[in-house]
Formats: structure tokens, C-alpha cells, sequence
């Protein structure tokens, strides 16, 4: 791995373990509670394909008349990634995006898709309110680096804090509570990103990180920077869940 890669890593260990760490996985101990976590995390299951968007827009050609643009290889992660995010196979090998098998997930458990399935019909090129504030300040972290449109700054965004996050012990909790069929769906989602995060993905996106910033010091501080803004973010976030469900 790049020695500045793994610099970052190491800057930024303490704000993801606040994440992996979160009392928030020790307190989803019953399907409402799973459900709440859900109605909350769709929207960030959401903003990530907006991430992936701006990162291909960015590193590929998605106008036409069509042309060759950039490096080969970031062409092929970028395609891949939105290739499986946007139309995986579902868990009965049906063509799927991420966010609708996550709908599919919170539908199966008893979690209200009400709210969520509003907010993105609601969307005409400008993010709207999802009428929560703990939300909406996760989602305007996200979209004020996507309006940078500093690919560096939306590569760190996607690269660093964000499913692979998600640790061994929620899974276990997950499962554990799915004794009666109520949860394969999400079980399937957890388990796909685990396998893809796990892959080629997350060492193609640190060689993509690497690829952006070459020997730019400035470039590289701001990654940095970047991803510790949107792991903060993602604990706060946490933060909200963990209250809710704690009422």
C-alpha cells in the first residue's frame, strides 16, 4: 500500500473506531430498533451513489459525442463500482440497485420506506430537506465536497468512511435477530458490500486516491482532511440513531 495511504490510515484510525466502536451496535437488540437504524442509514445508502455519480461524471465520459477520457484503469473501477451499485443482483439474482434492495430490506423487517422514497421523488438537481436536521447535516457534508467538484476531495469522500465501516459485530447482531426470516434481505446487503468492500474495490480506490494526488502535498492534506470531516459526520449521525433509539 502507498506509504501516504497508509499515513492516513493510521491519521484517521481514532475517528473510525468512534464509528466501529459505537454503543449504537450494542443498543439493536430488537426489529424496531433495527428499523429505526434503517430509516436513518437509507439516506446514506442514498448520498452514496450521488458520490459514485460525481466521481464518474468526473473520471469518465458520460456525454455524448462520446470520447476516451482519462486513465484506463480508474475507468474501469468507476464503471465497475456504479455496474454493481446500480444494478447488482439481488438476493434471488434479480437486477437490482443497492438503495432499492435496502428498501427491499426495510419493507421485509416492518421499517417505513415512506419518508425516504418522498425525499428522492422530491429531487429535481438540488438536494432537498429530508425534514430532519441529523439527517440533513450528514447529507450536506456529503454534497458541499460533491460541489467542490474537486475530484480528489469526492474520491477521499468515497473512499474512506464510508460501508466498509460497517463492523464484523453488527453483522453478527443482524443475523443473530434474523431467527425468524424477517431480515434475509438485509443480511444479503450487509453480506454483497462486505464481499465487494473486501475485494478489488477497496484497493483499486486507494490506487485511485494515489492516482489523483501523485506527489501534490496539498492534494494529499486535504484528502486527509476530507475523510476525517466525513467519518465525523457519519459518527453524528450514529450519534442521532443511538438517541432515537434510546427515547
Amino acid at each position: 500500500m502507498n506509504e501516504r495511504i497508509s499515513r492516513i490510515n493510521n491519521n484517521i484510525s481514532k475517528y473510525r473506531n468512534n464509528i466501529v466502536e459505537h454503543p449504537l451496535y450494542k443498543s439493536l437488540n430488537s426489529l424496531k430498533h433495527i428499523s429505526i437504524m434503517m430509516e436513518y442509514h437509507a439516506y446514506a445508502v442514498w448520498d452514496f451513489m450521488s458520490l459514485l455519480k460525481a466521481m464518474q461524471d468526473q473520471l469518465t465520459c458520460t456525454q455524448a459525442p462520446w470520447k476516451p477520457i482519462g486513465d484506463n484503469k480508474i475507468r474501469r473501477l468507476v464503471n465497475s463500482i456504479v455496474l454493481e451499485e446500480e444494478s447488482d443482483l439481488d438476493e434471488q439474482g434479480n437486477p437490482s440497485s443497492h438503495f432499492e434492495m435496502y428498501l427491499g430490506a426495510m419493507e421485509e423487517c416492518g421499517a417505513s420506506t415512506k419518508k425516504i422514497k418522498d425525499f428522492v421523488n422530491s429531487i429535481d438537481n438540488k438536494l432537498v430537506s429530508s425534514g430532519n436536521k441529523d439527517i440533513d447535516s450528514f447529507l450536506q457534508t456529503t454534497f458541499s465536497i460533491i460541489d467542490t467538484n474537486e475530484i480528489h476531495k469526492i474520491a477521499a469522500a468515497f473512499t474512506f468512511g464510508r460501508e466498509d465501516l460497517i463492523p464484523d459485530m453488527f453483522t453478527a447482531i443482524v443475523e443473530d435477530l434474523n431467527s425468524k426470516n424477517t431480515l434475509n434481505k438485509f443480511v444479503y446487503y450487509l453480506e454483497r458490500h462486505i464481499e465487494l468492500d473486501g475485494g478489488e474495490h477497496g484497493p483499486l480506490a486507494f490506487q485511485l486516491i494515489s492516482d489523483l494526488c501523485g506527489e501534490d502535498d496539498k492534494k494529499w492534506r486535504e484528502v486527509e482532511e476530507t475523510a476525517i470531516v466525513c467519518l465525523i459526520a457519519r459518527e453524528k449521525l450514529w450519534d442521532a440513531i443511538f438517541n432515537e433509539i434510546s427515547k
